[in-house]
């Protein structure tokens, strides 16, 4: 009997077989993040510097948390570089993305002197690598993110030009780190052949 016909449909079942076994992933970029702000190369390369609107600021490497959904949770330290005698302002800017890479909400908070000023949750579904729509969604969370940090900051009667300019220093880097976010595809590791057991009793063949 032939059974010719029968390979193209075994080699399409693999084929598909092999397509469902590739997943997403979403990954933080930390070099392309890094060079966005000048480079790692403060504390020993774990932080970057650098000047907005003449004050000077720090940020250090983000830390990725997975979520149980396949999603990540990202979390970023900011400081306010004041001066060698004076006591540093930090903020702190949160972004969570889903498994399909929709950034689901962000938030941010800014310490000085003890007070601790912090926005509201911005919930939105921008999504990075999907295009303009992609980023309109990411420009509008941002916007709302430094308003609404705008607006509690100037309650507390902050002149302090970098601290003034603090949600400046926090806006750019959620557009820095929006950008650093991707989406990859991953093939799981190809799994290696179990070797048969031994049979007891079986002589090892010598080859001549």
């Amino acid at each position: 009997m032939n059974q010719k016909p029968f390979v193209p449909i075994l080699l399409t079942f693999a084929l598909a077989l092999s397509a469902n076994l590739l997943h997403a992933e979403l990954v933080v970029d930390f070099q392309k993040f890094g060079k966005s702000l000048g480079g790692w190369d403060s504390k020993g390369g774990k932080a970057a510097v650098y000047e907005i609107s003449a004050s000077k600021y720090r940020t250090f490497k983000p830390d990725v948390t997975p979520s149980p959904e396949g999603g990540i949770f990202v979390s970023v330290r900011i400081d306010h570089v004041r001066g060698l005698f004076a006591s540093n302002d930090f903020a702190t800017l949160e972004m969570t993305f889903d498994a399909q890479g929709a950034l689901t909400s962000t938030q941010s908070s800014i310490a000085i002197q003890g007070r601790k000023i912090t926005s509201d949750v911005i919930r939105s579904g921008a999504s990075v690598g999907n295009g303009q729509g992609a980023v309109g969604g990411a420009v509008k969370m941002g916007g709302e993110l430094v308003a609404s940090l705008t607006e509690k900051l100037s309650r507390e009667n902050v002149v302090e030009a970098g601290r003034v300019t603090f949600p400046a220093a926090v806006r750019h880097n959620y557009n820095q780190l929006f950008q650093a976010v991707s989406k990859i595809e991953v093939a799981p590791a190809p799994l290696l052949p179990q070797k048969s057991p031994a049979t007891p009793g079986a002589k090892l063949e010598l080859k001549r």
